[in-house]
């Protein structure tokens, strides 16, 4: 995975109308999967990438760890939850979109939970933790359906009350080896 620089920057490409993350080597460029309409102001102007966001990183980063997706799929993850965390507007909850999983579970910032509806269930990483609702992304690769026309895409954030969040249990792959002598 990608371990952060300072020398990493956020910026705004017009041409390309995305919130880009500059890794400063080789011309690598992460495009950030927020729609415009949906960035703060300050996503417009040159923005170091902080220690703040440093340390979301590495949050985010530990959980991903978990998900039995590829190492470049977890980076990009982990980088979304970031821009997400910094960059995205405050906006109402869409819980709408999921069934209620009763219960009072409070999740904390980087935990993977469990969200579901009638279409289908799926796991999401809790970027922003908020008094009765969250931030949070999906980590499917597979699209989520909110509805019959409406998806959510990997890594793409939407705000969801805590009522509607269950705990995802994730098991840890162990490789069995043979020892040979």
């Amino acid at each position: 995975m990608l371990k952060p620089s300072d020398r990493w920057n956020w910026y705004y490409n017009e041409t390309d109308k995305a919130l880009m993350l500059d890794l400063g080597q080789d011309d690598m460029v992460f495009n950030v999967n927020i729609a415009k309409k949906m960035l703060v102001n300050t996503a417009f102007e040159a923005n170091e990438f902080s220690i703040d966001d440093a340390n979301s990183y590495h949050t985010f980063c530990e959980q991903v760890n978990l998900l039995p997706i590829s190492d470049p799929r977890k980076s990009e993850l982990a980088l979304n939850g970031v821009a997400a965390r910094r960059f995205h507007k405050p906006v109402q909850p869409k819980s709408w979109f999921f069934s209620s999983q009763g219960g009072d579970f409070i999740p904390v910032e980087g935990e993977i939970v469990h969200l579901r509806n009638c279409y289908n269930d799926g796991l999401f990483m809790v970027v922003e933790v908020g008094e009765t609702a969250s931030m949070c992304l999906s980590v499917s690769l597979k699209d989520f359906s909110l509805t019959e026309s409406k998806i959510l895409q990997f890594g793409e954030p939407i705000k969801v009350m805590h009522d509607r969040f269950a705990k995802a249990y994730l098991q840890t792959q162990v490789d069995n080896f043979a020892m040979v002598g």
